[in-house]
């Protein structure tokens, strides 16, 4: 029987994907290993190697089909002996690891994108249409061992809610609610067919990619569900720049990989600041805050199409020029979309640095499920008192997005504190 190729799982989160391109045509032959097709995913491009020798019998997925469901079959590999005729049923058959075999995936959420997303409610991919529900009724019906799909919505469009959950665990049926109709003007989602697009300049269309579709969804769920707050603090970094002239200039022999930047010292004073407030190394769950033992830093990355946050595990635990050579490495990695999914997963903490493009100040969004994200500016002269007198220095300023479920205004400034310390009294950070 012809071999089926499977949409690949590149994720624990991952439940569909991009169908990028076919390296292999119909009736090219294949050895194991060969690359026959990329796979994009919200992160990056993927390659599916193959892992039996045959022939490319059959293509049932065409390259550039968004959306392609987890464990799908996308392709036939004809095996030694086989011919065409194989291929009729092979096509229908259906995937070697069923549905009912599969591990528990997640509805996609997002944020940050940034980056992770908050936790969403497991459940088994089953060959069904979509559940609309609330995350409290999704949450209550797991916690009651109840099967969402089998629920009637009554909430808007037909919407699971907290009512309907109810209901089904007592046996009797929500008490319909009066809706009145909202005064209030609303925002449409903005779609080419909805012909509202005149009176516009010339435009192109850039066709968005599942990176930037995700990052969006991310970003909007970000600010609508997470409540936030921003501190500022402005760190004078004249003994930095002297202190990273000082140890760039110790490069052996003029080494060039041997540079370290201004965001390195600011991962290394953000990690060392964690672990001196570490209430502010934390995360929101519903049952509990998780305050970590380590700092993980998610560093945003800008690449073509969207945005990516690779992550410098343990930094407090790393010295300048380990992070300096890992940021480095991860950055390109990124650029070329070969980062594996273990680099962007996960991290406790986001630093996004505008600085290089001369901004002076910003306020990030949150990157959930963290719960908080350092945005830093440029390093700019400004005047400043010291002792009573005018004077002038180099000062640069970072804004800390909060997420007050997880961190009050006094942790957060205690953070900020204790890293305008570490910012302006770089030599404490090589102890």
């Amino acid at each position: 029987m012809p071999i089926q190729i499977l949409m690949p799982s590149l994720s624990p989160t991952m439940t569909e994907g991009k169908l990028a391109k076919w390296i292999k045509s119909e009736g090219d032959a294949i050895e194991s290993g060969d690359v026959i097709a990329e796979i994009e995913t919200d992160k990056a491009t993927m390659e599916i190697e193959a892992i039996d020798d045959g022939v490319l019998g059959k293509i049932l997925i065409a390259e550039g089909t968004d959306g392609v469901p987890v464990n799908q079959v996308i392709g036939l590999i004809l095996e030694e002996g086989e011919d065409a005729s194989a291929l009729n049923d092979a096509a229908t058959a259906p995937p070697l690891t069923s549905s009912a075999e599969l591990t528990p995936t997640v509805e996609p959420t997002p944020p940050a994108e940034l980056s992770q997303s908050a936790t969403p409610t497991p459940r088994l991919t089953e060959p069904k249409s979509r559940v609309f529900a609330s995350p409290l009724a999704r949450r209550m019906a797991k916690q009651s061992g109840l099967d969402i799909s089998a629920v009637d919505g009554s909430g808007p469009h037909g919407r699971i809610v907290k009512r309907d959950i109810e209901a089904a665990m007592t046996g009797s049926a929500p008490s319909p609610t009066t809706t009145r109709p909202s005064t209030a003007p609303t925002l449409a989602p903005l779609t080419l067919a909805d012909g509202n697009l005149a009176g516009l300049p010339p435009y192109r269309e850039v066709v968005n990619s599942s990176m930037r579709k995700v990052v969006a969804r991310r970003l909007s769920e970000s600010k609508q569900q997470v409540p936030h707050f921003y501190l500022t603090v402005d760190c004078e970094i004249d003994k930095l720049l002297a202190l990273r002239k000082e140890l760039n200039d110790q490069s052996p022999d003029g080494d060039s990989a041997y540079k370290l930047s201004v965001n390195d010292l600011v991962i290394r004073a953000a990690a060392m600041a964690l672990m001196k407030v570490p209430a502010a190394n934390a995360m929101w769950t519903e049952e509990a805050i998780l305050e970590f033992e380590r700092a993980d830093i998610s560093v945003a990355v800008a690449i073509k199409g969207g945005l990516i946050t690779p992550v410098v595990r343990n930094a407090n635990g790393k010295g300048l020029l380990e992070i300096s050579n890992e940021v480095k490495e991860l950055a390109a990695k990124a650029r070329d979309g070969s980062l594996m999914p273990e680099a962007y997963q996960g991290g406790s903490f986001t630093i996004s640095n505008l600085g290089m493009y001369g901004i002076k100040q910003f306020e990030a969004i949150i990157n959930p499920p963290q719960g908080a994200i350092l945005a830093v500016g440029a390093g700019q002269q400004r005047p400043v008192v010291k002792d009573g007198a005018l004077a002038i220095s180099t000062v640069m300023s970072c804004s800390l997005s909060v997420d007050h479920r997880v961190v009050d205004g006094a942790i957060g400034a205690e953070f900020l504190a204790a890293f305008k310390l570490l910012i302006e009294a770089p030599i404490t950070m090589l102890l």
